[in-house]
């Protein structure tokens, strides 16, 4: 149970830092932190999150990141379905309270999208289905990739937070224009449940693709990290 409390934690600050940072941050008048802060807040939350509880559950954030860890031989299948759970509901949990707090100042709005992904129309940058489809299997694939080598055995040891923090920042860098980056179904769900309508219908995507990427990314590193000659 520590664990599943522990990623429950977790992901209710990625959630809320990240996509807080979007919603109340991110074009605040004069001095908003745009997109280099919105992405570098992503990273703060899982560096900051991988030193305070990576010892305890791993530190996935994500249920793509889990699937991944699973496809790669770190992770047993067992705990897949309690830590998906548990990082859902964290995100759930962090998009309630983002809701109450952006939800006090005057002229709020849900329609503005509240950090929800999506494609189409509801792409930053107005991308395709298929782009935004593209964008979000490579991005996770490179994640899970960059998530197993840094976490090897042969690795640079307590280096791996930062490594992980930065890609994650590098992956938001290139698509928030794209999908708004998700790489995370949990947290794309924790706030397109609040938007509901077209973050509700166009969420699949941000399941699916993730998932996926997670899966091929362990594939890549199984081929090119086995100590295996």
């Amino acid at each position: 149970m520590k664990k599943y409390g522990a990623e429950f934690i977790g992901t209710f600050w990625l959630v809320l830092g990240g996509c807080g940072s979007a919603v109340l941050a991110a074009a605040f008048p004069a001095v908003g932190i745009g997109l280099l802060g919105v992405s570098l807040a992503f990273g703060l939350t899982v560096l900051t999150m991988a030193y305070a509880i990576g010892h305890i559950s791993g530190c996935h954030l994500n249920p793509a990141v889990s699937l991944g860890l699973w496809a790669g031989g770190r992770f047993p299948a067992k705990e897949l379905l309690p830590y998906i759970v548990a990082q859902v509901l964290g995100g759930l949990a962090a998009g309630g309270i983002l809701y109450l707090i952006a939800s006090g100042k005057a002229g709020f709005d849900l329609a503005a999208g509240f950090a929800s992904n999506g494609y189409g129309a509801h792409s930053p940058g107005g991308y395709s289905l298929l782009a935004a489809l593209i964008t979000e299997v490579v991005m996770t694939m490179l994640f899970l990739l960059v998530i197993l080598g840094a976490t090897d055995q042969r690795a640079p040891q307590g280096f791996a937070p930062l490594a992980i923090g930065l890609c994650l920042t590098l992956i938001h860098l290139i698509s928030i224009p794209v999908t708004n980056t998700s790489v995370n179904p949990a947290r794309s769900t924790g706030v397109a449940v609040f938007v509901g309508d077209w973050a509700l219908s166009q969420l699949w995507l941000f399941w699916v693709a993730p998932i996926i990427g997670g899966m091929l990314g362990a594939v890549l590193y199984r081929l090119i990290g086995s100590e295996k000659h």
